[in-house]
C-alpha cells in the first residue's frame, strides 16, 4: 500500500478510472452489469482507489459509481473533480459542485477532492482557496489538482502550505506514450514536494494494450487521435512488451505498461469496463520490471 501525499490514506499502488463509465462519446456504449462486475472484481483485487468527475457522462459516472459503493458497503476511496467551467466565477461554484457530486456518490465527504484543469478566467488562486475551504469543512478529506503544470502545482502547493494544508495529488496524462511530466520535471516536483502524481491513460487509451493494430485501429475519436500510421509506429513497442511480459510468466502488453508507470513513481489508473479488463490490469501487481527493461522500453517508447 501507498500513501496518497503526505496523508495516511493508503492505497493499492494501482486505482482504477471511471471516465468510461458513462462516457459514450468517446468510449461508446457500456453495460451496467459489466461496469458492476468490474468493480467489483477490483475490489476483490485489493483496488481501493476509484477515479471519477462530475463532468464524466454528465454524472452518470459519479451516479454509478455510487450506486456500486453503497452495493459493496460504502467500501473503497473516491476521487473526484470540479471542472471550472468560464461561468463559474466564485468560490461558492466549487462548494456547489461538491455537494452535487456528494449527492450522486450518495456520500458526505470525499476522499480527494480535485481541480479538473487550470482553466481562465478564474484564476488557481481563487480555486485552490475554494479546495481549502471544502477540506476545512469536512466535505474533502484531501485536496488534489489535474493538468496543472510545473508552476502551476508549485503555486497550488504553497497556497495549501500557508493555511496548513498539504496538496496531495496531480492527476496527468502519463504513460509509454505520453512522458511529457518527465520532461517537463513535473515528475520530479512531485517527488520533490511529495504530490502524488496520479497517471490517467496509463494504456493510451487503450493502444497499448495491444488490441488495437493498423488493420484495426480504435472506434469513434481514439481512431482520429491513434490512427493507422501512429499505430504502425508503436507496433515494435507492442512486440516488445510482449517479449519482456514472457519473462514474467506471460504479462500482457497492458500489465507491462501499467507496471512501467509503478515503476516510475506514479499512480496509475487504468479504465475498466468489464471483470475481465479488471483483471488483466491487476496482473500489473505482484512483480517490477527490472531497470534495464525499463529503459528499453523507453528507448522503444521515443521511436513510437
Amino acid at each position: 500500500m501507498v500513501s496518497l501525499g503526505t496523508s495516511d490514506v493508503l492505497v493499492n499502488p494501482l486505482g482504477i478510472g471511471t471516465w468510461a463509465w458513462g462516457a459514450r462519446f468517446v468510449w461508446g456504449d457500456y453495460s451496467i452489469p459489466d461496469l458492476q462486475a468490474a468493480f467489483d472484481t477490483s475490489l476483490a483485487g485489493r483496488v481501493t482507489l476509484f477515479d471519477t468527475a462530475e463532468v464524466y457522462g454528465l454524472g452518470r459516472s459519479e451516479t454509478l459509481l455510487g450506486t456500486f459503493l453503497k452495493a459493496a458497503g460504502k467500501k473503497g476511496i473516491i476521487a473526484t473533480k470540479f471542472l471550472p467551467f468560464p461561468w463559474r466565477l466564485t468560490k461558492g461554484s466549487l462548494h456547489r459542485a461538491l455537494q452535487n457530486s456528494l449527492d450522486r456518490l450518495a456520500l458526505e465527504k470525499v476522499d480527494l477532492y480535485q481541480i479538473h484543469f487550470p482553466i481562465p478566467p478564474i484564476s488557481i488562486d481563487t480555486w485552490v482557496a475554494a479546495l481549502g475551504d471544502v477540506i476545512d469543512a469536512g466535505l474533502a478529506r484531501l485536496g488534489g489538482v489535474s493538468n496543472y503544470n510545473v508552476k502551476q502545482t508549485r503555486r497550488a502547493h504553497a497556497l495549501l502550505s500557508d493555511r496548513g494544508l498539504h496538496l496531495t495529488s496531480n492527476q496527468v496524462q502519463y504513460s509509454l506514450l505520453h512522458r511529457e511530466p518527465e520532461h517537463s520535471g513535473l515528475l520530479d516536483l512531485c517527488r520533490e514536494l511529495d504530490v502524488t502524481l496520479i497517471a490517467y491513460s496509463p494504456l493510451a487509451q487503450g493502444v497499448l494494450t495491444g488490441k488495437y493494430t493498423p488493420n484495426a485501429p480504435p472506434p469513434g475519436v481514439r481512431g482520429r487521435r491513434y490512427n493507422r500510421e501512429t499505430l504502425l509506429r508503436v507496433q515494435p513497442l507492442i512486440d516488445l512488451m510482449r517479449e519482456i511480459g514472457q519473462a514474467y510468466g506471460g504479462k500482457t502488453p497492458a500489465q507491462v505498461a501499467v507496471n512501467w508507470v509503478i515503476c516510475k513513481g506514479a499512480l496509475p489508473i487504468p479504465g475498466v469496463r468489464s471483470a475481465r479488463q479488471a483483471q488483466e490490469v491487476l496482473g500489473a501487481l505482484g512483480w517490477k520490471l527490472m531497470q534495464d527493461e525499463v529503459l528499453a522500453l523507453e528507448q522503444a517508447a521515443e521511436k513510437s
